[in-house]
């Protein structure tokens, strides 16, 4: 794994286990599995960073890189990756991209998904993200979902969080 020296190290750690970031931690009192565990455990944080907008240099953008193989909890009755776990992977990486740069409670607002083509059981996938705005109460990432083993694009979507609003009663 490598994380670029301006990543603080509290979002290494979770970089590092994900179980932690996106709530795969087993509930004793609930020990049933919840949508996507299985694929999150497998999921790999390759590479993380933060860098200089090459177009707007005064602001500051992440990138997280991420792997996976696809095993059959993710293929549809084809036997390729369901369009809904492409989407996702998109929506899980993207978060995590997002939280190298602003931290606290978000929630999807948007996720624009395109589907170039297909991957297939045990093909590996390299998910590159990277944040496209981060704001006081909206942020966004783009990510592409590439086949490693075909070297061909599989998805690119675009996720957009926002802070949740407060309830008024």
């Amino acid at each position: 794994m490598l994380f670029a020296d301006d990543i603080d190290e509290e979002i290494k750690r979770s970089l590092s286990d994900l179980s932690h970031v996106l709530g795969v931690v087993p509930d004793l009192k609930n020990p049933r599995p919840e949508f996507g565990d299985t694929i999150l455990a497998q999921l790999l944080v390759t590479h993380a960073s933060v860098q200089r907008k090459l177009e707007e240099p005064l602001k500051k953008e992440g990138r997280v890189f991420c792997e996976i193989i696809v095993v059959p909890d993710m293929l549809n009755g084809r036997g390729d990756l369901h369009g809904a776990c492409s989407a996702f992977l998109i929506d899980m990486c993207s978060s995590l991209c997002l939280m190298v740069l602003q931290r606290g409670m978000h929630v999807s607002q948007s996720l624009n998904v395109v589907y170039h083509s297909p991957a297939s059981l045990g093909e590996k996938l390299r998910i590159i993200n990277t944040t496209m705005t981060v704001g006081a109460r909206a942020m966004s990432a783009r990510t592409e979902i590439w086949n490693a083993t075909q070297r061909r694009l599989v998805a690119s979507g675009v996720h957009i969080k926002m802070q949740p609003s407060t309830p008024k009663l």
